[in-house]
């Protein structure tokens, strides 16, 4: 059984993200949309940032 939390947000946040979300949709869907978006967007950001700073050395196979 999952248990239900408030999160308070102000106005000007609930309004936009009540214009985010799709007719039907649900904020826990919407919610979970956003979570895995950014979670895309960091492993990228991730793999970016270890391409250019960090040094690689080639294995022999």
């Amino acid at each position: 059984m999952t248990a239900t939390k408030r999160i308070p947000v102000s106005e000007p946040i609930w309004r936009e993200l009540s214009e985010l979300k799709q007719p039907g949709q649900t904020f826990d869907q919407l919610l979970s949309e956003i979570i895995e978006r950014e979670k895309k967007y960091r492993l990228i950001q991730d793999m970016k940032r270890i391409e250019e700073e960090e040094e690689f050395v080639e294995l022999e196979l």
